[in-house]
């Protein structure tokens, strides 16, 4: 149990879960545009970029985000 305990707590993989009413990302990097209609957050594979409406953040910590809102497109902007 502690291991898998250690492995929750050292995991830096960017993770994103996509449902119908919001996004949650594990290990971005910074929030680049906070608006209602758009977001983009800077991850270690590139730009985020969520469109929708009524979007805000609902949990924020140091390595985790949840923003609620109707999504309608999530893109991913790579770094090339």
């Amino acid at each position: 149990m502690f291991n898998k305990m250690k492995e929750y707590i050292n995991d830096n993989e960017f993770r994103i879960t996509i449902f119908k009413d919001r996004v949650y990302i594990v290990n971005y990097l910074q929030i680049i545009t906070l608006e209602e209609e758009r977001i983009s957050i800077l991850t270690p594979n590139g730009r985020l970029i969520i469109k929708g409406k009524s979007l805000h953040l609902n949990k924020i910590l140091d390595n985790e985000i949840l923003i609620m809102g109707k999504v309608l497109l999530v893109e991913v902007e790579e770094d090339e």
